[in-house]
């Protein structure tokens, strides 16, 4: 049975994070892809920030060998990269028991989700960044079934779901509103403020539950 490690980690931890370096503002998306040892994450998204420093800073490293921006669509620049010679990072410990990345992004600190075959690779994994000295803090361990079954609800609180759905039967995503947020905080007794945040925080999870699962 496949699981899904869901995890952050510093920016040091692995050598493209290492390179890009740490600009406020900026936000780098990885490519879904499988690592393996001569393809190690070719292709990643840039937003915001000066991309000019970002380029000196990646062909400055010594764990690539060239850096080519491929297109740019908005606010966002796709590059890719090829790699040198073989490190003993956190992305090494994701080929060598078999992961696949499905998420990966961030700046100073990164967020990974990757699914591996089952828990013993996991627990390879998790033995290798120990004994590589990677610290990394692991936010949750799911089997794509029990995932599936936790779909089904979204991961939302109940006064999310019952905003939510408050929402949707009295017309406030129709075109025009039938109603409006201070109306409905009305009827819950609560203040605009609370019920703008808990549909925002509702919309928000089923969101991700919706379209990120799509890439599992």
């Amino acid at each position: 049975m496949s699981v899904v490690v869901e995890f952050t980690v510093t920016a040091d931890s692995f050598a493209l994070g290492r390179s890009l370096g740490e600009q406020e503002g900026m936000y780098i998306e990885l490519e879904r892809v499988v690592p393996t040892p001569k393809s190690v994450m070719p292709f990643f998204w840039v937003r915001g920030g000066d991309v000019e420093q970002l380029e000196r800073g990646v062909r400055d490293s010594d764990y690539i060998e060239n850096l080519t921006a491929l297109d740019s669509v908005g606010e966002r620049v796709l590059y890719r990269v090829d790699w040198t010679g073989n490190y003993e990072d956190l992305v090494q410990g994701i080929v060598k028991t078999e992961g696949t990345v499905l998420v990966a992004s961030g700046n100073s600190e990164w967020t990974f989700h990757v699914r591996f075959l089952d828990h013993e690779r996991v627990a390879e994994f998790y033995n290798y960044c120990t004994d590589h000295d990677i610290s990394i803090h692991i936010e949750r361990v799911y089997s794509l079934t029990e995932e599936s079954i936790r779909g089904r609800s979204f991961d939302l609180t109940s006064e999310q779901r019952e905003a939510l759905v408050l929402a949707l039967r009295r017309g406030y995503f129709d075109t025009p509103r039938d109603v409006s947020m201070e109306e409905l905080a009305g009827e819950l007794d609560i203040s605009q403020q609370a019920f703008s945040d808990r549909l925002r925080r509702g919309n928000e999870r089923v969101l991700r539950n919706v379209l990120l699962s799509e890439t599992i």
